[in-house]
């Protein structure tokens, strides 16, 4: 065979076998990620799904609801979904109590709830011998409802008994029927809550809490196992967080999408509500001061919280390489 002949061979096996190894398309991550509530709190992964974020980022998410942060970070340390969106109170308690959950991203850190009361109960007075509905024990609105009690003056299961019911529409239903005297909710319950006439009995925003809520959580064995998954999901999450900042009509399509039935009013009132810098900030660093809150109020009922500080709760580090490669301010430079 001449030297010719030896040259076309060697090309065609080249090229027969780079057809072999080199896939038409990468095949994207699959992901369960879980969610704790039906609010505007969730709206980075509600967001990141509906507008085709997570998948521009080779992630195949599904998404999973969960009652409650307790059971989402109950999920999380089991293993059922790798990534979760949790609030500060259920992801401590967690991480107290042995586990390696930690926050990647802040999602919102402060409070946009409301105790308000069943129809006829006008004052946090009335409140005293009654009942007020939360979603689970240690969850964020079981925290909440402990600091806002103490807040006006009634101490927690002595004035005032905490009752488990579940979801924020499931919370709102129960103070409707007047099945409670009282309820911790956001809106979009607490818009439909006011427009039936039912009163506002103490607003936990205006009480100046800087609180670590509802964030991107996920454990360090994950991270050390599926760095690059993490990645492209924080990186997903900042991309949402932008499209919330920028993009009105999509996130209130999220919105609709996973809060059905709910009036196109308190949908764009739900958007208004939380598009503030002090609740989705537009860097998204977990929030060490919103943990210390977290850690304040757990300390009252586990002393392992006294000794515990902020950052063994987080890893920055996803936002923080978004951050300093200038990726971030980019987002927001775009026109």
């Amino acid at each position: 065979m001449s030297n010719r002949a030896y040259f076309h061979l060697a090309l065609l096996i080249l090229l027969v076998s780079s057809l072999r190894v080199a896939p038409a398309t990468a095949q994207p991550t699959r992901l369960n990620v879980g969610y704790s509530a039906v609010s505007a709190d969730q709206l980075p992964a509600w967001v990141a799904k509906d507008s085709g974020i997570f998948a521009k980022n080779g992630l195949d998410v599904q998404l999973i609801f969960f009652t409650g942060g307790t059971t989402a970070i109950l999920a999380l340390v089991s293993g059922d979904v790798p990534i979760t969106q949790v609030s500060g109170p259920g992801l401590v308690s967690s991480s107290l109590a042995g586990s390696d959950s930690v926050f990647v991203a802040s999602g919102i850190t402060s409070l946009n709830y409301v105790l308000m009361g069943r129809p006829g109960v006008k004052t946090t007075e009335q409140l005293k011998g009654g009942t007020l509905a939360i979603s689970r024990f240690g969850s964020a609105t079981d925290s909440i409802a402990r600091f806002a009690l103490r807040n006006v003056g009634l101490t927690p299961g002595k004035d005032v008994t905490l009752v488990q019911v579940g979801s924020g529409p499931e919370r709102l239903n129960a103070l409707v029927t007047g099945k409670v005297t009282a309820a911790v909710i956001n809106p979009p319950s607490s818009f439909i809550a006011e427009k039936r006439g039912l009163a506002v009995l103490a607003d936990v925003a205006k009480m100046g809490l800087v609180f670590q809520h509802t964030g991107a959580a996920t454990t360090k064995k994950y991270i050390r196992e599926r760095q690059d998954t993490v990645r492209r999901y924080v990186k997903s999450h900042m991309e949402a967080v932008h499209k919330m900042w920028t993009d009105k009509e999509a996130t209130i399509r999220a919105l609709g999408k996973n809060m059905p039935g709910v009036e196109r009013e308190f949908l764009e009132k739900s958007y208004e509500n939380v598009m503030h810098e002090t609740l989705f900030s537009k860097k998204q660093y977990p929030s060490l001061e919103g943990l210390k809150t977290v850690l304040d109020e757990i300390a009252e009922r586990d002393p392992r919280a006294k000794s515990a500080k902020p950052e063994q709760f987080t890893d920055s580090s996803f936002i923080r390489e978004l951050d300093q490669s200038g990726y971030i301010d980019s987002l927001y430079k775009k026109k």
